[in-house]
């Protein structure tokens, strides 16, 4: 078995051990090596927001798909952790996306359905683990996103909530190992949509507000990340730095050096 299926056996794995898996995310060589680097991380995954932003474009497949993928090739390489990389809805070819995410060291992959119709986001989540599948690498972990919280605006919550689950049904019956729900979700939301997926088949976002992590694994989430809010914490820390230099301070007690 080659490194790359090793690393996505392990990454599938952690998705379905009952302790639920914690993943900061990272959007460069040194944030991965310093996250990596920490005692208990398991596994990494970029943020697609963080890594255009750090390459100046927007979010949204506004940064070269080559760009993209070169960046997150580069993290793979830097570190020793299965790493799951955000490709956004694919850039148009999902199968292509997913081959040469693969191709770098990728073992597993966001990919968001935008709230395309169904048989759209479907047949771009059968194009993923097909590519993953003819690479090598069956083990490949599609973490399948749906937007419908995202999107819902003022539309009846209970319609969202329903949505959501025949979309997430519809990318596990398509081949995804595990599906995505971003959004501030109540402890309902997620225990509804544990018990109409199974156990260790969700995955969240952590944002302010969001249930507590041990309640999460209590309910059997499968992991939660943190999407471009790590980057907007170092940044934080950033720009307090120099509102103190400002001000004719210095660098805050506590910094510690990085190898």
């Amino acid at each position: 078995m080659n490194e790359t299926q090793t690393r996505a056996t392990e990454l599938l794995r952690l998705h379905q051990d009952p302790e639920l898996l914690r993943v900061v995310n990272v959007w460069d060589v040194i944030s991965a090596r310093v996250v990596a680097g920490v005692e208990g991380t398991r596994a990494l995954a970029t943020a697609s927001h963080s890594i255009a932003a750090s390459y100046g474009y927007p979010d949204g497949e506004q940064i070269p798909v080559d760009l993209m993928i070169e960046a997150v090739g580069r993290i793979a390489s830097a570190v020793d952790v299965p790493v799951t990389a955000d490709l956004e809805a694919g850039y148009d070819e999902p199968g292509e996306t997913v081959r040469k995410a693969i191709g770098v060291g990728i073992v597993g992959a966001n990919l968001e359905d935008q709230m395309k119709p169904l048989t759209d986001a479907v047949a771009a989540v059968r194009q993923a683990m097909n590519a993953a599948r003819a690479e090598g690498v069956d083990d490949f972990v599609l973490n399948a996103r749906t937007d419908t919280f995202l999107t819902a605006g003022d539309r009846d919550p209970q319609e969202v909530l329903a949505d959501a689950v025949e979309r997430c049904r519809a990318y596990l019956d398509a081949g995804a190992p595990v599906v995505f729900v971003p959004g501030r979700l109540d402890e309902t939301q997620v225990s509804t949509l544990v018990d109409a997926l199974g156990p260790q088949r969700l995955t969240l976002i952590g944002v302010p507000g969001s249930l507590p992590l041990q309640r999460m694994q209590e309910l059997g989430v499968a992991r939660v990340s943190y999407g471009p809010w790590s980057q907007r914490v170092a940044l934080t820390a950033l720009e307090d730095l120099v509102l103190d230099v400002h001000r004719g301070g210095g660098l805050p007690e506590g910094t510690r050096p990085l190898n």
